[in-house]
């Protein structure tokens, strides 16, 4: 039918059809029926899903923004042919090979400074620091992106890995990263940070979880319609670290092999998970050929960590009455054991042993970061001042800040508050209703009363403003790795997970329901 459907479109249709617009989006149609895992990729989604996957492309090893009608350095990657070029954040790229780059997206400008690995590229840029119009010849590489973000031992004897992804071969990274610690005599407990980590590579959980406990441990199952996606995944080598206290830390944004490494360490009772609960996606996922060089990303089975609870939140062969995907209910979850007998639940991601909620960002801080203004900021203090103290030592001053309220002074970044909104919304609702005039002037008076001040809101926010300043400027001077280094020194989650492991009986009482 569906073929027969296309035929006809494509020979009678009054105007002439993008055939291949129509078949994605009759495939698109038909996947948006199931859940959002399941997805085609054609031969363009290809390179951007084997970037997920893999963590590398070749290239310059840049992150580009938009700036002023041109394409901006955003980031570099520490070591790749950017950052050996001296490209620092901030630098404006005019041109690629002699090609403008006025008005182009970052998207046209990326793959203008992607390509094959070995061959080179002529840049022409502004140099944010002295203003400079500089040529400049680069050979592209082969970038590997790293899934941790940053490794360091942390109050003396506390190691410390984020992960940032499950990409291929990750946990080379992380086996890595942990010799590293361990080799330094210093690390007597270790925290694994999955915080935002939305998945990726099972192969690697599975790695993961093995260097913490005993060759052969089941880590996850997968149960599917068809049995040939029914697999038992255990762990394949020797520990390194089987003695080790853990902790491990997780938000909404862990997913997929995040919950499967933190679920799994639960299950068996081989660490404590701090945090808020996980997203909820325990779906297989398997890429299938589709022709012309296009694939299908599709759900084939459900996952099943070590106490046999599922950790699948939604149930997408269910919709409520008005299409919306169904969540399993409290009164239908199944309680399961650890090891050691602790009472889990399934049906809903991963609930941390220890439940910390971060602090919740004002609605100027959310304006300023998404309008770029806190990163134009770090930019502009990036090329005023030639260092700075290392990351855990670093905070901008009050005479910064105001520096900072002085630059935002010929800014856009109007916002509305949450009550704003509630108040806009009763008065369309209002509006047109037989008291309209009535309540009109009531309305109106409480919205007086509510209307926010920008300049008093950058007095009153001002902590959590600084701090993501700081965090911005410290990822200029010491990449990612300082970003993370400045956020860990007012981190609350972190702090819970540092106190945990410095306190052995409250560790194992946890664990062991002592």
């Amino acid at each position: 039918m569906f073929f027969s459907v296309f035929r006809e479109l494509n020979l009678l249709y009054v105007d002439e059809i993008d055939s291949d617009k129509i078949v994605k989006s009759g495939i698109n149609g038909m996947l948006s029926e199931l859940d959002p895992y399941t997805t085609f990729l054609s031969e363009e989604d290809s390179e951007e899903f084997d970037l997920a996957t893999t963590g590398e492309y070749s290239g310059i090893g840049a992150i580009v923004s938009a700036k002023n009608s041109y394409i901006q350095i955003a980031e570099t990657y520490k070591d790749f042919p950017a950052d050996k070029a001296g490209l620092v954040a901030g630098d404006l790229i005019l041109s690629i090979d002699n090609v403008s780059l006025q008005g182009k997206t970052t998207t046209e400008a990326s793959n203008l400074l992607k390509g094959k690995q070995g061959t080179s590229l002529n840049v022409q840029v502004v140099k944010i620091k002295t203003s400079d119009t500089v040529n400049l010849k680069l050979t592209r590489d082969k970038i590997h992106i790293s899934g941790i973000s940053y490794a360091g031992i942390t109050h003396d004897s506390i190691g410390y890995i984020a992960l940032s992804a499950f990409t291929q071969n990750c946990q080379k990274d992380f086996k890595n990263a942990l010799r590293e610690l361990d080799a330094t005599k210093k690390m007597k407990s270790l925290i694994i940070d999955l915080r935002g980590n939305t998945g990726g590579w099972l192969e690697a959980a599975i790695d993961i979880v093995g260097m913490f406990v005993k060759k052969g441990t089941e880590v996850v199952y997968s149960r599917g319609r068809i049995k040939d996606f029914d697999y038992s995944y255990k762990t394949k080598e020797e520990p390194i670290r089987l003695d080790i206290p853990v902790a491990v830390l997780v938000n909404s944004g862990s997913a997929s092999s995040s919950e499967i490494v933190a679920g799994a360490l639960q299950d068996l009772d081989r660490a404590v998970i701090v945090g808020t609960r996980t997203f909820g996606k325990g779906l297989v996922q398997t890429v299938r050929p589709a022709g012309y060089n296009a694939r299908i990303k599709l759900t084939t089975a459900k996952y099943y960590i070590p106490s046999g609870r599922c950790i699948q939140a939604h149930n997408f062969s269910v919709r409520n009455e008005d299409g919306s995907v169904a969540t399993i209910p409290d009164s239908l979850k199944k309680e399961f054991n650890t090891a050691s007998g602790r009472k889990v639940y399934d049906g809903g991601g991963i609930m941390p042993d220890i439940e910390i909620k971060p602090d919740e960002f004002s609605d100027i801080a959310i304006s300023l970061v998404l309008r770029n203004l806190i990163s134009d900021y770090a930019i502009k203090y990036f090329s005023e001042h030639n260092s700075i103290a290392e990351p855990e030592n670093f905070k901008i001053t009050d005479d910064d800040y105001n520096d900072f309220v002085r630059f935002l002074s010929d800014k856009e970044y109007d916002y509305q508050t949450k009550i704003e909104n509630i108040i806009e919304n009763l008065s369309k609702e209002l509006q047109n209703g037989k008291y309209a005039d009535n309540i009109k002037a009531q309305t109106d008076a409480l919205k007086n009363q509510i209307t926010h001040d920008k300049t008093q809101d950058l007095q009153t926010y001002k902590n959590e403003i600084l701090q993501l300043i700081n965090e911005e400027i410290a990822a200029k001077y010491f990449y990612q790795q300082g970003r993370i280094r400045q956020i860990l020194t007012s981190d609350k989650q972190f702090d819970a997970a540092v106190n945990i492991l410095l306190n052995p009986n409250k560790y194992k009482e946890i664990l062991h329901n002592q």
